[in-house]
């Protein structure tokens, strides 16, 4: 399994976010809730249309086998009511052009994300990378580790802070200042 890293840059965010939106709007959607919901994609890619009509998306996590309810935040809540008018309750929000109503694969979400970061020339993503980045942003902006902590599961706020790239970018800044 490769590492993958956050996507830091909220420049670059709303880059991928116009190019995938111009692109393919089911794509553009997938990078969305990923970054707006902090959910692992096995656990993104079995959501219904009726998942997005909630207020809060409720699941039982594949990885980890735990109930999870978290908050559709206002701004996917908007994305997500355009994107899901006039579908059927049951459909896939992600759902793959091959059968009739079957959600695309974790390779499938994979090429997606890895040809949006081939084009701004992102290194190590892959699709990992929109919880990374939910959790990197959401982190920056309330600095809270121990809410963060819980909403990804994490044994400590050690783990979490490493898992999100916070770490990284300390020692890259300690290295940046190092000399002998």
């Amino acid at each position: 399994m490769n590492f993958v890293q956050p996507i830091r840059d909220p420049e670059i965010i709303a880059e991928i976010k116009k190019h995938l939106k111009e692109e393919n709007e089911r794509n553009y959607m997938l990078f969305v809730t990923g970054i707006n919901s902090g959910l692992r994609i096995s656990d993104i890619l079995p959501l219904k249309v009726k998942d997005a009509k909630k207020s809060h998306f409720s699941l039982r996590e594949t990885k980890t086998g735990k109930q999870k309810r978290i908050q559709i935040t206002p701004a996917l809540k908007r994305e997500l009511k355009y994107y899901i008018e006039g579908k059927d309750d049951e459909e896939y929000l992600f759902r793959s052009r091959e059968g009739k109503n079957k959600p695309i694969g974790r390779d499938m979400a994979y090429k997606i994300l890895r040809n949006a970061a081939e084009q701004f020339g992102l290194d190590e993503i892959g699709t990992h990378t929109l919880r990374k980045t939910f959790g990197y942003h959401f982190y920056n902006q309330t600095k809270d580790v121990a809410m963060l902590q819980e909403i990804f599961n994490h044994s400590s706020p050690q783990i979490t802070l490493r898992y999100i790239g916070v770490n990284q970018d300390s020692m890259d800044k300690a290295m940046n200042r190092f000399k002998i």
